[in-house]
């Protein structure tokens, strides 16, 4: 029953052209854009080793956080949660299956994302363990929170806030633009956020060769502990 909700939710979600869009066609345009023009000072070495790993933290928050939060927002809407609650389905099920398919899209976005990036010349490094834990919990982070938002707001006001937030921290996040260029008060309190903390790791790793990253991971750690904790506490089915 899993894996049958699992296929249904990948195929709903890959006919969707905006959640394409948001998910797939925006961080391969980004990262083609500013790997192949210096629109941006990205410091020293090649561009694409800075972009590269930004552009797979931003592909993880698509999927796992502004995706989920629209898709599962206007599910609870329409009352598609509800009516998935009366078959023989359980919601420990379909929360299953949901996780299973982000972590499926994840996988494909990242396919095409470090192909495109290979493409461009990247020479990534590092441990692919130390890559694959940090996206993992960054994916907790963001569907904590995702889900928070679609369990607990309307689905125009979901869908609006999810999407404010992706600009906002496509932004501010050092996915693109390097925290360097901002005060040294306000860096500080941006790396903190989830996204930062997710590209900064996955740079450390697959930029410098770093091992595991501590800050990052406990950063990440914390993000995803508060935001599952809070969407088990107040997600409402209806």
């Amino acid at each position: 029953m899993i894996l049958a909700q699992t296929g249904y939710e990948i195929r709903t979600l890959l006919r969707n052209g905006e959640q394409l869009l948001l998910t797939l066609i925006i961080p391969v345009v980004l990262l083609t854009l500013f790997s192949a023009t210096s629109l941006l000072d990205l410091g020293p070495g090649d561009r694409v080793d800075f972009l590269a790993p930004g552009v797979l933290a931003l592909a993880v928050m698509s999927t796992a956080f502004t995706g989920q939060a629209i898709g599962t927002g206007f599910e609870r809407r329409y009352g598609v949660l509800k009516r998935l609650g009366a078959t023989p389905l359980p919601r420990g099920g379909l929360i299953a299956a949901k996780t299973l398919t982000v972590l499926a899209v994840e996988a494909i976005q990242a396919a095409v994302i470090c192909a495109v990036a290979l493409a461009l010349g990247w020479h990534p490094h590092g441990d692919p363990f130390s890559a694959v834990l940090l996206l993992l919990l960054g994916t907790a982070a963001f569907s904590g929170f995702g889900l928070l938002m679609a369990g607990t707001l309307r689905a125009e006001a979901t869908l609006a806030a999810a999407n404010l937030v992706y600009i906002l921290l496509l932004a501010v996040g050092g996915v693109v633009f390097p925290l360097d260029d901002f005060p040294g008060g306000i860096r500080s309190a941006l790396e903190l956020l989830p996204i930062a903390a997710l590209a900064d790791g996955l740079r450390d790793v697959l930029q410098h060769g770093a091992a595991l990253p501590g800050g990052p991971l406990l950063i990440l750690a914390v993000w995803a502990a508060a935001g599952l904790a809070l969407a088990a506490r107040f997600f409402k089915w209806e």
